[in-house]
């Protein structure tokens, strides 16, 4: 192994994220490119680096450095450049020099340890002094730190964030007790703060490794929908993480509860008291939006015949005629200061949105009207003809980081209107609806509209389900198929489906099909036949609008394996278009994408046929659906044009926020509509295989759904009623006084 010692005159490249630098260091006359990892480093440092020569097929020689150290700069010459490199701020070329004229060789030993004698120069007071020495120091200590942290796994960005949140404190928080980082910082989970504990040697029954494990198992559960864990459940799951006895669980429940990181619920529930065990934020954020969900349920006196009158004067003007079901909503909705609607496709939601809008529209009230996601926000727009938002655009939205989302509208800036519709309420969780009722003002009106059979949130909650079932507010079920939604089997169908009744898979239909195939393979090419070739021209539409909805992630005929397939036939290679290689995947300009998290940070803009930008904003969200225009390598990054034409730049790193979108999850694609589906079924785990899913998938066409595969699992999953129970207190907390 080589030695060299120089000088950093120029830093070529650096990967913030792994610390990965190209350099060129100076050692006398010579310049030599060196490369490797280097924790923290800046030009004009002098440095020993050990490694080797290698030859490089484009650049040609290189040092491959292994280590590093650095070393303090020897003569005159070297300090005055290291000082006025700009590695020291407030320093310049001409300061280093007056700086070094004055105290020569000795010059660090003045900085770190007489640092106010700096003062003695020109230009420099006693204050800047001290800045300048304890920059020095800083910058020395941040590099040891670094060193420090690296041998325990912790990746270079990470480092900079632990050393900047403990500074000097890092040292004794790493040796006692890693699971700080959990906690405190952003990026760092149990799994890597253990890892660093048992490099450390603390042991497995440590208190702080249980304590950090409850609350990671709490962090698991709100990612499969839960807000709290029942006692044995979560001292089940957290005994079987952290591989300790189920009473080194227990004990620490009630320190958790004293340190506010969980709140202990006792519930009477039949076969007597539960304990449930929240992450102190899910409790308060439950508690809360319960407290604001009452203040809301204020009742408006209206005599009935005033209400009568002007629902009859608007199904004369707009030629709608309301059942009893629906004149009953929009009574409702002009008594109460909030409301639910529910019911199932066909059932009049639509005509029933547009009845109350128009009610309020005559009596001059402000209205709102948003959804969960772009895509409903849109559909919403095009049967009302008025302008909907996302529920985060209606809030104003500000680009905080997730986990911390920042909206401008809140208590102290509430939503300035007098009703607020928010559709396809199923999708909405906990966190959502939380900020959202923080930003209503009590006396606005809040309609609440969605399908209860349909899948819950992505995030934790059951909002809509729980709202129901509290029976603490006014509820109204539609439950008549209109006729002109009986001629469709789509609408028939999914209703008997959601009954469990049988559904004839008789082909006798003109918009409801199931093509009996038993083979995986052969199921594949019936879809691509049915993608590419005979449903655009049944149904209008063009190929990439029509969709793929399977059950699974995995297996033959999962998302994974489906994109790979659907993207070779869909949008196959050429020369002209560029690729991007990310993990597993293969990104191809003209691909169909989607998001995957919620990213508030992401800007977009649409613009016009010339280029210009039309409009910005802020926020790319989970299901967002766009075509890759274009994928730029120099700049390392891709452009995706989303729906309504919103441009977006996406860097390389984010790529794990995208995957192909041929085929999607049932889940991701909730609150959208198609003009037409293909279901791909054969077999699949109970669990998941259930009416819910079924339900949502067929429910998701506007004009066609075909179903392929086998009517055994399609009969099986109309009767499986059996659903992941999910753990939520909403309707608890609105129950009580």
């Amino acid at each position: 192994m080589e030695k060299l010692a120089g000088y950093v005159e120029h830093i070529i490249y650096r990967n913030a994220e792994n610390g990965y630098t190209v350099l060129n260091l100076v050692i006398g006359e010579e310049e030599i490119t060196c490369v490797g990892i280097f924790s923290a480093i800046a030009e004009g440092e002098n440095i020993e680096a050990s490694g080797e020569y290698t030859e490089h097929p484009t650049y040609g020689k290189q040092f491959k450095v292994e280590s590093f150290e650095e070393k303090a700069p020897e003569d005159e010459e070297a300090i005055e450049r290291y000082l006025g490199s700009g590695a020291i701020k407030g320093i310049g070329l001409a300061m280093a020099a007056r700086i070094v004229r004055r105290f020569k060789e000795d010059t660090f030993r003045i900085i770190e340890e007489e640092p106010e004698r700096l003062a003695e120069i020109k230009g420099i007071s006693q204050r800047k002094a001290m800045e300048i020495a304890n920059q020095v120091n800083e910058k020395r200590d941040l590099r040891q730190a670094m060193i420090f942290l690296q041998q325990y796994g912790i990746t270079m960005n990470l480092a900079v964030k632990v050393y900047q949140a403990y500074g000097q404190e890092v040292y004794g928080i790493i040796k006692e007790n890693p699971y700080r980082l959990a906690d405190d910082i952003e990026g760092v989970g149990f799994r890597t703060a253990d890892e660093i504990a048992a490099r450390v040697g603390i042991r497995m029954d440590s208190d702080f490794r249980v304590k950090s494990g409850i609350l990671y198992t709490l962090l698991q559960a709100a990612g499969e929908g839960h807000t709290y864990l029942p006692e044995e459940e979560l001292t089940r799951r957290a005994a079987k993480l952290l591989e300790v006895d189920a009473a080194q669980i227990e004990k620490q429940y009630m320190d958790l509860a004293i340190e506010r990181k969980i709140f202990l619920k006792q519930m009477e529930k039949s076969g007597g008291t539960e304990t449930q065990i929240y992450s102190a934020g899910f409790y308060y954020m439950e508690a809360n939006t319960a407290a604001m969900l009452k203040e809301l349920n204020v009742g408006y006196d209206v005599p009935e015949i005033e209400i009568e009158q002007r629902i009859r004067d608007i199904e004369k003007q707009t030629g709608m005629v309301l059942d009893e079901h629906q004149a009953a909503a929009v009574k409702e909705a002009v008594r109460n200061g909030l409301l639910v609607i529910t019911g199932g496709p066909g059932t009049g939601k639509t005509t029933t949105i547009n009845t109350i809008i128009k009610y309020f529209e005559l009596e001059g009230m402000d209205i709102f009207l948003a959804a969960p996601t772009g895509r409903a926000a849109k559909r919403m727009s095009e049967t009302t003809g008025f302008e909907a938002r996302t529920v985060h655009r209606m809030l104003e939205l500000n680009g905080g980081v997730e986990g911390n989302t920042g909206f401008e509208r809140n208590e102290q800036n509430p939503l300035e209107t007098d009703v607020i519709i928010v559709d396809e309420m199923s999708m909405v969780d906990i966190n959502l609806m939380y900020s959202l009722l923080k930003a209503i003002a009590v006396g606005t009106r809040l309609i609440l509209v969605g399908d209860v059979n349909q899948l819950p949130s992505v995030g934790p909650g059951s909002v809509l389900r729980d709202i129901i079932q509290s029976k603490v507010c006014n509820v109204v079920m539609l439950t008549k198929i209109f006729r002109q939604a009986s001629t469709s089997d789509i609408i028939v169908n999914a209703h008997k489906i959601n009954h469990g009744e049988e559904v004839a898979l008789d082909n006798k239909s003109m918009d409801f099909f199931f093509l009996k195939r038993y083979d995986a393979d052969v199921i594949i090419n019936v879809v691509l036949q049915l993608v590419k070739q005979k449903l655009p021209k049944f149904v209008e539409a063009e190929p990439y609008d029509i969709q793929v909805l399977t059950p699974m992630r995995k297996g033959l005929l999962g998302v994974e394996r489906l994109n790979g397939i659907l993207q070779q036939y869909m949008n196959p290679p050429l020369s002209s278009k560029a690729e991007k290689e990310h993990g597993e995947t293969l990104f191809r300009e003209g691909d169909k994408v989607m998001q995957t998290k919620n990213n508030y940070q992401l800007a977009w803009e649409i613009r016009s046929p010339y280029g210009l930008s039309i409009e910005k904003g802020m926020g790319v969200f989970n299901g967002d659906m766009g075509i890759i225009r274009q994928i730029n390598d120099f700049a390392e990054q891709m452009i995706i044009e989303f729906d309504e034409g919103r441009m977006v730049e996406y860097p390389y790193k984010l790529l794990d926020e995208l995957e192909l979108a041929y085929a999607i999850t049932i889940h991701k694609s909730q609150g959208s509509e198609y003009p037409a589906v293909v279901i791909p079924l054969l077999s699949g785990p109970a669990m998941l295989m259930n009416r819910n899913l079924i339900y949502t998938a067929v429910t998701r066409a506007r004009k066609c759904v075909t179903l392929v595969g086998n009517e055994a699992t399609f009969y099986q999953m109309v009767q499986n009623t059996s659903q992941q129970k999910r753990y939520s207190g909403l309707s608890d907390r609105l129950r009580e006084n």
